[in-house]
């Protein structure tokens, strides 16, 4: 690596725009060097297929990935959720800054919220997971399978294409948006995509000095709770696609007790959902376990998932979304 200015890997659409920017200010800002982003077109970006039945997971990292390791580009910016668990040979995960708001927002025509809606309203969605859980929620509304950008999707109510869409906090706020949310779901509602919230960099496991550099922008909390979370779908073998939800939050230590005073995090505590397509069976787990052991813990989350029968409701997603008419 060498003093030259960083090339930073991006997707090119708004989102993806705006979370590499993120990132590049916060290179700068804490290690000094320039960043320039070199925008990348992902198959994810260019198919109309659904992502349920394109093979959702790495459809929007594999050509940032090959960028990588070609040497095209010095580091990559992903959407954590839409890593694929494996390890991929010869990249390493440099760094999970700090994490955003991993919770699933609706925003609805007229400012409804999800009890507002009539039956059979048109719920949008690029999600499997997000679908199968509305059907929990409200077995009465239909979801609809949308792609595009958040602008995009939001403009489908406008239009009249659907009465609402589910969407990522996260993602809304990364682009000024929050002002069409109409109701937030708390993981007890609605459990978010694993790492959702997240952003991953991304860099050749090669390029020690870089990996060194990326470091100081690793937030540990984050990274060991994503690391739980991505645990569940390595153990199932699922890809993002799959109607799993998982979320692990810190577990405050005792008044006293070692780590209560902030002296690093002790454990975690991890919930995860699989869910059938048509919403009627939810096979649920919880777990609380060391921070340090993040990824055994999605393993014993994940066996208890198995045991519970999940693993029948994670290869179809038939049923999913109604006929007719992800940011993410």
């Amino acid at each position: 690596m060498t003093a030259d200015v960083l090339r930073l890997g991006t997707r090119k659409s708004p989102m993806a725009i705006a979370q590499s920017e993120q990132i590049a200010r916060m290179i700068t800002d804490r290690t000094g060097r320039a960043v320039e982003l070199v925008g990348i077109t992902t198959f994810g970006d260019v198919t109309q297929g659904e992502l349920a039945s394109i093979g959702g997971t790495g459809v929007f990292v594999s050509a940032l990935r090959t960028s990588l390791l070609h040497g095209d580009v010095d580091l990559a910016v992903h959407s954590l959720k839409d890593l694929p668990a494996a390890p991929a040979p010869g990249l390493l995960l440099a760094a999970v800054p700090p994490r955003d708001d991993p919770r699933d927002v609706l925003a609805a025509r007229g400012g409804a919220k999800l009890a507002d809606l009539p039956a059979g309203a048109k719920i949008g969605t690029g999600s499997p997971r997000r679908a199968a859980q509305l059907r929990t929620l409200r077995p009465d509304l239909q979801p609809v399978p949308v792609r595009g950008n958040a602008g995009t999707r939001l403009g489908r109510i406008a239009s009249g294409e659907v009465d609402a869409v589910l969407l990522a906090y996260a993602g809304l706020a990364r682009l000024g948006r929050l002002d069409a949310v109409t109701q937030v779901f708390e993981p007890d509602e609605m459990l978010p995509a694993p790492g959702q919230g997240a952003l991953a960099v991304e860099c050749h496991a090669d390029n020690t000095d870089l990996a060194a550099l990326l470091a100081r922008l690793d937030d540990p909390v984050s990274h060991l709770a994503t690391d739980a979370e991505r645990g569940v779908l390595a153990a199932l073998q699922a890809g993002c696609s799959a109607p799993i939800g998982a979320y692990a939050a810190p577990v405050a230590a005792p008044a006293g007790s070692p780590g209560a005073a902030g002296e690093g995090l002790a454990k975690l505590r991890l919930s995860a959902v699989v869910v059938s397509a048509d919403g009627t069976v939810a096979v649920r787990a919880c777990a609380t376990g060391p921070a340090a052991e993040a990824a055994r813990l999605g393993q014993r989350v994940a066996d208890e998932l198995r045991r519970g029968g999940a693993e029948k409701h994670m290869a179809s997603t038939d049923g999913l979304f109604s006929r007719g008419d992800d940011d993410r």
